[in-house]
Formats: structure tokens, sequence, C-alpha cells
């Protein structure tokens, strides 16, 4: 058994069952099984239909879902809400995707060896997919590794976060309700060990794993031939602001995305290079509304910032923190423990770039300014690591944008916006260290079906 606790006061919420290796086999048996057996493949309108009708099912859950996913992950009850609202929309837009499932004609008769022949694809469900989610997002991560699969008619093994599998839990009912066929979503609570075991199996044709980067490379070396994958790890998300750049608009943004979820999120905002004209202005600002953030109970209406997901991450942001003080980092708020669970909003100038908030993914309530005074120098520093996920600039001038656009490594570059913006419909994963394959609910279906080719030669072509 495995207890489910808040992260922000570690009352128990639930017990449930741990799956072992004869669940794991089963459950790739089972998906196998329908994954091999084209006759019971769920046809495009039976999808339609179902999925139409977990949409329904969850918008008038709406309230149950927010509530659970905001105390077993600790994200405030405001923004666990508006997770619910998109992972309803993240359906709906699977739903209009289907349709768009569809193979292309590929021209013939251009040589004399392709003459009397027509040819073109169709897309086919590319087998078993198995997804392995994060805590951070507990139910709209779910959609987007569980529902992209059931909409490209691809049976799906789900491995939710330990510390988060309630709202994934939830969501095997709504599927159930709503009528899907049993075998098609199976959810499998497991260790580490077993997670590895169901992800590298060879019957498994996708994995889809949201996690560390650790762990996701590990993963992919060990997964058996022909296996595809898409990898989402973590960035050090840079922002670069110039001297033109709207202070008002810029300063709410920067603090959105670099506090949401106490920071807990793969793109949130933690490199801030600014302009050396405005960066005592910014710095001050912005430390100024981080200091006035309401941290505490996620369950509150009025909580802005929740917990960290386990004490021994607070323990882990606070060492960070001291090391940039102690290496010349000035705290311009925040910087201490507010609980076992929680910790403060915390404003970091200039800390050294050897520091651990300047080289490695916060994950935590943290944000970090640092001077600049020539922008290719910004965006030096901001492609000195490894990890290169979403980034953003602030500029009124579009040629200094597209300077930067064109000069920073990132998969996507958000001008005027901060790192953490996204919609599920656009394309979304790191490179490098950062990951590898493209998320989004319309690009994970196409990943998650594969193309055939049919040539029909007839001398009446």
């Amino acid at each position: 058994m495995v207890n489910i606790l808040s992260p922000y006061d570690f009352h128990l919420i639930k017990e449930i069952p741990i799956d072992g290796a004869e669940e794991v086999e089963t459950a790739l048996k089972t998906a196998h099984d329908l994954a091999t057996d084209k006759s019971g493949w769920l046809p495009a309108w039976q999808r339609i239909d179902i999925l139409e009708n977990v949409s329904a099912i969850m918008d008038n859950k709406k309230e149950e879902l927010t509530l659970t996913a905001a105390e077993e992950g600790g994200k405030p009850y405001m923004d666990s809400l508006v997770e619910v609202m998109r992972a309803i929309n993240g359906v709906k837009i699977a739903i209009e995707q289907i349709g768009n499932i569809s193979g292309e004609q590929i021209p013939m008769g251009q040589t004399e060896a392709s003459s009397n022949r027509i040819a073109f694809t169709i897309r086919e469900p590319i087998g078993v997919v198995v997804s392995i989610s994060a805590f951070n997002h507990p139910l709209n991560l779910i959609i987007h590794q569980t529902v992209t699969a059931i909409a490209a008619g691809a049976p799906v093994i789900i491995k939710p976060a330990l510390t988060t599998p309630l709202s994934c839990i939830e969501f095997m009912k709504i599927l159930k309700e709503a009528g899907l066929p049993d075998g098609w979503c199976q959810c499998i609570i497991c260790d580490d060990e077993n997670a590895e075991r169901l992800a590298t199996d060879k019957r498994v044709n996708y994995l889809s794993f949201i996690g560390s980067a650790k762990v996701g490379w590990m993963l992919r070396s060990k997964l058996s031939p022909g296996t595809r994958c898409a990898l989402e790890h973590g960035g050090v998300a840079p922002v670069i602001v110039e001297p033109d750049a709207d202070i008002n608009e810029l300063i709410p943004s920067l603090l959105k995305g670099g506090f949401y979820h106490a920071g807990q999120v793969c793109v949130s905002v933690q490199r801030v290079f600014v302009h050396e004209s405005i960066v005592n202005k910014v710095a001050i600002e912005l430390s100024k509304l981080a200091a006035k953030l309401v941290v505490g109970d996620p369950m509150s209406k009025k909580t802005e910032v929740g917990p960290l997901i386990l004490p021994k991450e607070v323990d882990r942001v606070d060492q960070w923190v001291r090391e940039a003080e102690a290496q010349g980092g000035k705290i311009l708020c925040g910087g201490g423990r507010i609980s076992e669970s929680c910790y403060e909003p915390t404003v970091i100038l200039d800390p050294s770039d050897e520091s651990k908030v300047s080289t490695e993914e916060v994950f935590g309530p943290v944000l970090c300014i640092y001077t600049y005074d020539n922008i290719d120098h910004a965006i030096k520093k901001s492609n000195s690591l490894p990890m290169a996920f979403q980034a953003a600039v602030f500029t009124r001038n579009i040629d200094t944008a597209m300077n930067v656009v064109k000069g920073i490594n990132a998969s996507a570059v958000m001008v005027n916006d901060h790192t953490a913006f996204r919609v599920d419909w656009m394309p979304f994963g790191g490179k490098d260290s950062s990951g590898i394959g493209t998320g989004g609910i319309p690009h994970s279906m196409k990943e998650m079906t594969r193309e055939k080719l049919i040539v029909i030669k007839s001398n009446n072509i």
C-alpha cells in the first residue's frame, strides 16, 4: 500500500494499493492483445462519442476534480481550477483532431518505373503506448498522455506519480463511465523498478515520459528496439529584458511565470537577464510584488503560492539559496522557510554563474535577476547551459525581438510574455538535454500513429 499525503500539512488523504510485476505483466498483455487484434480497434466515430462523454462528465465534476488536484498536488485552488478547465478543453481538442488523422497522396507516374500506379498513405495507431507522468499537473498531464492515445486509437497504460495518483484514478473512473471499453486505458501505481519494467518491455511501441532528465535518458537507453519515445524534462528558463520593455506589463508576467505552482513547472521563469539601465527598477518592483504573494494552504481560494511537493524539496531549495547568498547573490525578498512544506517566494540579484540557482533547474519559488550591458552577452549567457526549453524576451523593438528569437537556443521563444505560457494545441517540448519529441495534443496524437503506404498498380490507371 502507498499513503497519499497532503504536501501542505501531511494529512493522510487516501491509502491505495501498489501494483507489482504481476499487475504490470497483465496490463502489458491486455494492451498488446488489443493493439494486435485489428478487428477490435475502436473506430473514429466511437472514439469521438466516448471522448464527448468524457468531456461532459468532467464538466459536471469540475469542483470535485479541482479539490482532488489541489489537495494531492499542492497547487492552489485557483490554479487547480484552471488546470481542470484546461484538461476539459484538452479532451475537446483531441476530439477535433481525430478527423485530422489522415495520410497523404504520393505522386506517381513521374518516372517510367512509377507509371500505372497510384499511391497514398494512411495513419494507423502506433500500438501499445506507455505513459509515465509527473506530479505537478496531476490531471492535465494525464489528459495529455492518455486522451491523445485514446483519440489516436492506441491502447495506453498510464503510470502517474506516486505522490499524486488520485486525479489519475478519478479520470480512470470517468473513462469507464464514458463507455471506454476495458483495457484501452489502464492505470498502474508502481515503484520505479516496475515502472522501468513497464517502459522497456518489448511490447511497448511508444513511451511518453514527463519527469527528470536523469530518469528519462536512462529509460531511453533501455527501450526495446523500435520503441519510439517523447521525453519532456526541465529547463532553466531564460528571459531577456531590454531597456525599452514595458515595465508595467513585464513585472506581473514575470511574477506569474516565476511563482506559479511555487515554481514547480518545467518552463518556469528562472533566469532573468535585465539591462543595466533598468535592472534596479525591475528588481525592486518584482521583489515588492513577490513579497506580497499569499503563501499557504492550497485549498484556500486566497492562496497564490502553495507548498513544494515534499519537505526534502524545501530543504534543497533552501540550501541552493543559502549557497547563492554565500557566493555573492543579494536576496531581495524571501530566502527562507515558512514551514516544513512552504518556502518564501524569493528573488536573488546577480547570483554567481556557478551557483546551482544559475546552473540547474530550481523547481521551486526562486527567481534570479542578472545584470547585462550588451544583448549579445545576455544571449550568450542564456545559451550557456545544456538545457533548452522555452525562453522569452521583453522589448518593443521588432528587430531586437527577432535577433533574440534567432540567437537564443530554445524550442520556443515568447515575445513580451513569460516562459511558462502555453496552450494545449501548440507544439511543446524541450531540446538538447531538456527532452526529445513534441508534445501538445495534436502533435502527440500524430506521434502516436504511424504511416502505412499503399501502392496500387493497374494498367487502367
